[in-house]
């Protein structure tokens, strides 16, 4: 279990807030968590509803063990709430409930707590509602937005939260702990691919057991090799391999995060700085075949091909008619 001695190593900042606003009695009724995926909001987020509610905790550490613990562990609590979003964003109706369960006195103890993840995908009218709320609140409430982009949530909303903005990870270090994890065996060149992803542990940790992404991994090594080869049969591909395995918005969007890696590593490739890759390993044989057959130039036309390409996605573009424009660029 997580601690806020273990989140002061990675994010010293945002441990010594929350440390101190517990020493001194003075936790907020609201807080914003803002920073890139993998730096830990959901699990700050859980900590710091653990420590409202732990029943054993020792100083301001929760003690992980009590029925409250653990039920805010299995997102099971009663008094602890999670919004998420529904599709591609977090609606009005969703709000609508949150505040309906609010309007009834805690259930088990007297503190409240519900935490917004992606806070940035609230509807227009989502984000009004939960603006009333904030403006007006509860003192035995304390609400948690999470968020990887503050510019898209309104001013006002953010003028209402203490923002604790968490730093990105060292990458290193984050491979180093991965390479000599205690539960998992992990190579330095899936260290690197899963560095690249997430500086989360326990997300790092699942997509290394579901092994998805290394399935994603051959399968861009794949879409090179036939882009480089057979030009021609890229849509063949697309229906025979890419969609098959990328079934759903999350997997595709996932793909096109680990295609980007690889551009990227060919240009670091062209440009020198071989350490910086996290793709490809310098010996290669497709790297090296596809740089040169690639300028620079035509590697930053299509790594902006691929960023329009994930835009178009969150957009709710049809999948199908993204990755035919895409490799059409290509």
């Amino acid at each position: 279990m997580c601690s806020w001695e273990s989140i002061a190593e990675t994010q010293p900042l945002a441990a010594r807030i929350m440390m101190n606003s517990f020493h001194k009695n003075r936790v907020s009724h609201a807080y914003l968590l803002q920073g890139a995926p993998g730096t830990g909001k959901k699990t700050i987020a859980t900590l710091l509803a653990m420590t409202l509610l732990c029943e054993e905790k020792v100083d301001v550490e929760p003690c992980g063990e009590c029925i409250q613990c653990k039920r805010i562990l299995s997102r099971n609590h009663p008094d602890v709430h999670w919004v998420e979003p529904d599709g591609e964003s977090i609606k009005k109706d969703q709000i609508i409930e949150l505040r309906k369960e609010f309007t009834f006195t805690a259930y088990e103890r007297s503190k409240k707590v519900y935490i917004i993840v992606n806070a940035e995908l609230m509807t227009t009218q989502s984000a009004n509602r939960i603006l009333k709320y904030l403006e007006e609140p509860d003192q035995d409430t304390t609400a948690i937005l999470l968020t990887d982009n503050g510019y898209g949530l309104l001013n006002t909303i953010k003028s209402r939260c203490q923002i604790i903005d968490l730093k990105p990870l060292d990458q290193l270090a984050f491979q180093h702990k991965l390479i000599h994890s205690e539960t998992n065996t992990i190579t330095e060149s899936n260290a690197r691919l899963l560095s690249a992803l997430t500086n989360n542990i326990d997300e790092a940790s699942e997509f290394h057991e579901e092994e998805k992404v290394y399935q994603i991994r051959e399968l861009v090594k794949d879409l090179i090799y036939a882009l480089l080869t057979d030009h021609e049969a890229r849509y063949l591909f697309l229906q025979q391999k890419w969609f098959p395995l990328l079934a759903n918005r999350k997997d595709q969007e996932l793909g096109l995060d680990i295609l980007l890696l690889s551009l990227r590593d060919m240009l670091y490739f062209q440009v020198d700085l071989e350490d910086s890759m996290l793709f490809f390993h310098t010996g290669d044989g497709l790297l090296k075949r596809a740089v040169m057959g690639l300028s620079k130039e035509k590697l930053l036309l299509m790594i902006k091909a691929v960023m329009e390409a994930k835009q178009k996605l969150k957009q709710n573009i049809h999948p199908t008619l993204v990755m035919e424009q895409l490799v059409l660029k290509f």
